[in-house]
């Protein structure tokens, strides 16, 4: 499903699931709004999961002097489950890719053919911010 103004980017979120044990996919924007989802989701559902996703996002992001350097760009977060995961990438400027899977998904497929979506879709997958919200990309 594709909201308002991605009439061509949800079916290529499906293209991510043809990874065996994938299971959903969502783009969502640095503020928490749903972009985009995958057909197998509800819009209600991969609207809340967009909220919480970004919030993750921001978490994640605020971690990068644990690394040794503060200013180091966030690209990806992995989320373990006892009964699966959820991969979340960088989609270009304010736009994020989640994915979910089973525990017994290929981790390195999922994330190569995310990579390669987030490569594919350039500029369809970016977000920018909106203005006065006080988040940044």
């Amino acid at each position: 499903m594709i909201e308002p103004g991605n009439s061509d980017v949800g079916w290529m979120l499906d293209e991510v699931l043809k990874v065996p044990e994938a299971l959903h996919a969502i783009l969502l924007s640095a503020d928490g709004m749903l972009r985009a989802h995958s057909a197998d989701i509800g819009r209600d559902d991969a609207e809340r999961l967009a909220a919480g996703l970004s919030g993750l996002q921001s978490i994640s992001r605020s971690t990068a002097e644990f690394c040794g350097h503060d200013d180091s760009p966030w690209r990806q977060t992995l989320i373990e489950f006892a009964h699966g995961y959820v991969f979340l990438v960088a989609a270009g400027e304010g736009a994020y890719l989640a994915v979910s899977t089973t525990e017994n998904v290929d981790m390195e497929a999922v994330t190569y053919r995310m990579h390669k979506l987030v490569d594919r879709l350039g500029k369809e997958l970016t977000s920018p911010a909106r203005h006065g919200t006080g988040i940044r990309a």
